[in-house]
């Protein structure tokens, strides 16, 4: 251990003052000593002893900067007789001077040390341009810019005297990556577009005219950087009369066609292509040609798919039986199918093209918090949340990986954060602009937010914790037991101040006993996509997809990441080096590696090592104590089996998820998350997009 410096702060580059932590200087002496295949960690501490003592002598009453601080190490390592480290040191040194360099072309001020992926990120989709397109802000202003605008909020309800306090936590908060709100948020939020929500549902009602309303709305709310999810079920099928005109209807397949290629001529804000969800209920008419319609991988890009399952067709492919396909138009039954045999087209297309997922209606509506005010027929495009016609939802995470603090969660200040996203989720409602009369209308009726996680699976590694264990499944249970009830804890207080959500009365919360309640609903789990990028952690409640891997983002921007945990570890453990690293990022999975440890090996699982039963069981604890729904790709290796999907699929039902979506790898030509070709799992595959929840 380090005696406490006598100097405690150091100047940065930009001229503003940090702490002194000594553990960084050891940090840089280990990476020069692996570069050199040299050294261990006993010899780096010592030598950061040594530069901690000359600074304290020559610097005790001044504060020294980052490049007196690395000078003295290079003269530290020379006069110790290690000439080669120092030169890797010095290298080191012009790496990170390069990688400085690469943000500032970027155009971007990087003034919270974020890793280069974030950048690019923040670059591309959330940092404030002036006219001509140059960057007017840097990452920590733009967390500012949010916090001022959201914590403004609390005038508008009476707190005006808490404001500047409220504005401070907020910024804190996001500053240091323990939470971060959805994209239309940062991109948003005190900036002249004010759309803030991520999440909508727009009715789809059986007539021209209101399909093109919703059409228009689509559009609108893709421009703001919202995605928007649709039932179709209302339509009736193709061939069916239409009175109006004497005419032959089309069907609901060929109005989805009409908002895909709505959707891919508008960029959300002009800066992410619309993404969205369509739902079809398993006993409309049309459903074959639904199950099919993305066997061409070109046809309806720009929509997830899912089929929306009721406990009665499940009970009919348990029995093996016929249901009835019933005419929306006229409530009438049609014709009969075998519910067995639609299962399995749906499992056969799902593992053919990652397509349909499911939507278990009936359980969504069990736990539908105000169903006075109608039924729910579909969700966002990622499916964390079930959303009735014309309502939004407001969503953030908490980065778990945050919250370890000497090898246990942090309770105390986990609380607190979550507390604070509560309060800034709601507030987000005040000050958001709605797209629509409509949708401004029913989102205060229930006043929805979304508060989940990302960094589970790295709070996990953290913790020395295998993803596919009864342990991690305990850990997942103890974690959002404690947001659910911490967060409905903050939202009753609310209620207190503000007053509940105007649909209260009639609610599910009030018939549970409560006399008060803000938010319909409190938690969700979503997929965290870029967000997690910005945050620096694993996504949602994913495991780790591979210890190295590319991410394609962003247009086709490829992004190399590497997991900070084991490298961390690699070195601390002495089996870090250059070679092996390079070896890593060609594999999808490190269990047979020998090179490493079997202890690290086990703890480092991959979504390649999780078997389905272990993703949907982890995604059900999750349910358990998650309001809304949960966002989970359930991951399969290339050599699934249909089979394989169809046990996901019926395990999900049983243990009550509402909803699931399976991607069996490079059954996509696109995909978001990616290993390279080498480390594909046989060799004719193609890496593939996962539209379901991974973005």
């Amino acid at each position: 251990m380090f005696l406490m410096p006598k100097i405690n702060q150091i100047k940065k580059r930009d001229g503003r003052i940090a702490p002194f932590e000594p553990g960084k200087i050891e940090n840089a002496i280990l990476r020069a000593f692996i570069a050199n295949d040299t050294g261990s960690p006993e010899t780096a501490k010592n030598l950061t002893r040594q530069v901690t003592e000359i600074l304290e002598r020559k610097y005790a009453e001044t504060t020294p900067g980052v490049e007196t601080i690395q000078d003295i190490v290079e003269e530290v390592l020379l006069k110790n007789g290690f000439a080669s480290v120092a030169r890797s040191y010095i290298l080191y040194r012009q790496q990170r001077a390069e990688l400085r360099a690469a943000k500032a072309m970027l155009g971007v001020t990087d003034d919270l040390k974020l890793n280069i992926n974030a950048i690019r990120v923040l670059q591309r989709r959330y940092l404030l341009r002036d006219e001509k397109g140059n960057i007017i802000e840097t990452p920590s202003q733009l967390f500012r810019r949010v916090a001022k605008a959201v914590a403004f909020a609390d005038k508008l309800n009476g707190e005006g005297a808490n404001v500047a306090k409220t504005e401070e936590e907020f910024y804190e908060m996001m500053v240091n990556l323990e939470f971060v709100p959805n994209s239309p948020t940062l991109m948003n939020a005190g900036a002249p577009l004010g759309q803030l929500a991520a999440c909508f549902v727009i009715p789809v009602p059986d007539s021209i005219e209101e399909i093109f309303d919703s059409l228009k709305i689509m559009a609108l709310i893709h421009q703001s950087g919202g995605g928007t999810g649709f039932s179709f079920s209302r339509l009736r099928p193709a061939g069916d009369i239409v009175k109006s005109t004497k005419g032959i209807a089309s069907g609901p397949v060929s109005f989805i066609k009409v908002f895909d290629i709505s959707t891919d001529v508008i960029k959300q804000g002009g800066r992410r292509r619309g993404a969205n969800m369509g739902v079809l209920r398993v006993d409309h008419p049309d459903i074959l040609e639904f199950i099919t319609s993305k066997i061409n991988e070109s046809s309806l890009a720009n929509f997830n798919i899912s089929v929306g399952l009721t406990d009665k067709f499940m009970e009919a492919v348990e029995k093996g039986t016929e249901y009835d396909l019933i005419n929306p138009r006229s409530g009438k039954t049609e014709r009969k199918l075998n519910a067995k045999e639609v299962f399995d087209l749906i499992v056969d297309m799902a593992w053919r093209t990652g397509d349909p997922g499911l939507l278990f209606l009936d359980e969504i509506n069990r736990n539908n918090p105000t169903p006075h005010l109608g039924q729910i027929e579909s969700t966002n495009p990622c499916g964390e949340v079930p959303l009735m016609p014309y309502e939004s939802c407001i969503l953030g995470s908490i980065n778990l990986a945050k919250m370890i603090k000497d090898g246990g969660i942090d309770w105390e200040k986990f609380r607190k954060v979550v507390r604070n996203s509560v309060h800034f989720l709601d507030n987000v409602i005040e000050v958001n602009k709605f797209p629509v009369p409509e949708i401004e209308k029913m989102t205060k009726m229930t006043r929805k937010i979304g508060l989940g996680v990302m960094g589970f699976a790295e709070m996990l590694l953290e913790l020395g914790i295998p993803y596919d264990t009864e342990e991690a499944l305990a850990k997942a249970d103890e974690v959002m037991r404690f947001i659910s009830e911490e967060g409905r804890k903050m939202s009753v207080e609310l209620g207190e101040r503000r007053g509940s959500f105007p649909s209260f009365h009639g609610s599910l919360w009030e018939k549970k006993g409560y006399k008060t309640m803000r938010n319909a609903t409190v938690t969700t789990i979503a997929p965290t996509g870029t967000i997690s990028i910005i945050a620096g952690t694993t996504s949602g409640i994913e495991p780790l997809f591979a210890v190295a891997y590319v991410r394609n983002v962003l247009s086709g921007t490829q992004l190399i990441e590497v997991n900070e945990t084991f490298e961390k570890l690699a070195i601390k453990r002495g089996f870090h080096s250059r070679e092996l690293m390079l070896k890593l990022s060609r594999l999808a999975s490190i269990k047979k590696v020998e090179e490493i440890p079997e202890d690290v090996r086990r703890v480092f699982v991959t979504a390649f090592d999780v078997t389905p039963e272990w993703h949907v069981r982890m995604q059900a604890m999750f349910q358990k104590y998650t309001d809304n729904a949960v966002s989970k790709t359930i991951n399969l290796p290339h050599e699934a089996t249909p089979e394989d999907v169809r046990r996901a699929y019926m395990l999900a039902y049983m243990l009550r998820c509402k909803g699931i979506t399976i991607y069996r790898y490079g059954s996509k030509s696109k995909q978001v998350l990616s290993i390279s070709p080498q480390s594909a799992p046989s060799p004719e595959t193609k890496p593939g997009q996962n539209n379901n929840g991974s973005v």
